[in-house]
This record gives structure tokens, sequence and C-alpha cells, in this order.
């Protein structure tokens, strides 16, 4: 996706050769513009698949997240990080550990939301090590649905999350893949596959 990948050169910082900072457009501040954008992209490439519910991760998956739901016409569910006083009955629950923050969280969702017979799309902000993405498809399984497919706004290729996903069948769309960081420097991988070098 062009617009998205002129973003991460323009405003991207490299912060070393595994860690990429976008807070400008889509971790801290949001670009509402890119975010329809994407949600626009995301709903073109699941269409097909009858998605009947957006699920993501808060809170940096609820930008792109909630733009894919307005496209496809249906709702989003938000997993939380933290339990809150108001679900306490019905929780369905997986543990996620961020190789970036160094610790484990326990993710919930309330088993009203999504139920069986649901076609899921699990959107993200980031896929590098698969554990968030793993950890939502398993609040998918435990809610007796299917997993639709998976959108990622960034994939760090050059780490094994989407190789994992894509070994175990998940349909994985990305829609910026970054084959390496290196010297400060953001190569993309584009749709031919041949990869595209930015400073």
């Amino acid at each position: 996706m062009d617009a998205l990948k002129q973003k991460i050169n323009k405003e991207g910082l490299v912060l070393s050769d595994s860690v990429l900072k976008v807070d400008s457009f889509l971790n801290h501040q949001v670009d509402p513009q890119l975010m329809k954008e994407i949600g626009e992209e995301f709903a073109e490439r699941f269409r097909h698949k009858s998605i009947s519910k957006v699920l993501t991760i808060e809170s940096s998956g609820i930008a792109p997240g909630v733009m894919a739901a307005l496209e496809l016409h249906v709702p989003l569910i938000y997993a939380r990080k933290r339990q809150s006083l108001t679900l306490s009955e019905g929780i369905l629950s997986s543990k996620v550990y961020s190789f970036t923050k160094q610790e484990e969280n326990t993710i919930s969702i309330s088993d009203k939301y999504i139920v069986e017979g649901d076609n899921v799309l699990i959107i993200d902000d980031f896929l590098a090590n698969g554990q968030a993405a793993l950890g939502l498809i398993e609040l998918v399984h435990k809610a007796c649905a299917h997993v639709a497919g998976i959108g990622i706004v960034i994939e760090k290729a050059f780490q094994d999350g989407g190789k994992t996903l894509r070994r175990k069948g998940y349909h994985v769309e990305s829609l910026a893949e970054i084959m390496s960081l290196g010297d400060k420097n953001i190569t993309f991988k584009d749709e031919d596959k041949e990869e595209v070098h930015s400073k």
C-alpha cells in the first residue's frame, strides 16, 4: 500500500535493527485519513470472506480495526489488556507476551460478542513474532468461531510471526512488509517481491 509506505518513509523512526517507531501516525497520534484508507484496503482484501466481526487488541489496533469494521459494516471488538470491573462474567482469555515491552499480558473479551458461527477478521498494527495474533486466534477458537483472516498494517517480515501464521494455514494480508531495518534504512518488500530500499 503506497500511501502507508510513503508515510513510514517520511515519519517512521528506526530505533534499532528490530524497532520501528510510528507513533506520529499509528501508535500514539493517529492519522485519520490514512486509517480510513487502511480500513478500505483491508475491506477490499477480505470482503469475499463474509466477515461478521472484526477483532483487535487495545490500543494500537483500534484505529485501523474500527475503520476496517466501518467499511465491512460489522462490529469491532477489542481485547482488553487489563481486567475491567464491568467485564466480570463470561470472559474468554489468553496470554500474550510482548517482546517489545518484555512483559506478559492476559487479554480478554466477553463471550457475548464473538460467538459460534462468527467469521472473524483479526486486525493489528504490527506483526513481528506473532504473539498478539496467536493470542487473538486463541480467543476466537475459545468462542468456537472461525478466523477468516488476519490483516496487519506493518509486518516485520525479517521476524518469524508471518511465517508462523502462514504455515498454520491462516490468510495473512500485510499492507507494508519490511524486510530489514539495518543501518537505519527501511527496506520494503513490494507486491512483486522485489526489495525497495528507502532512507
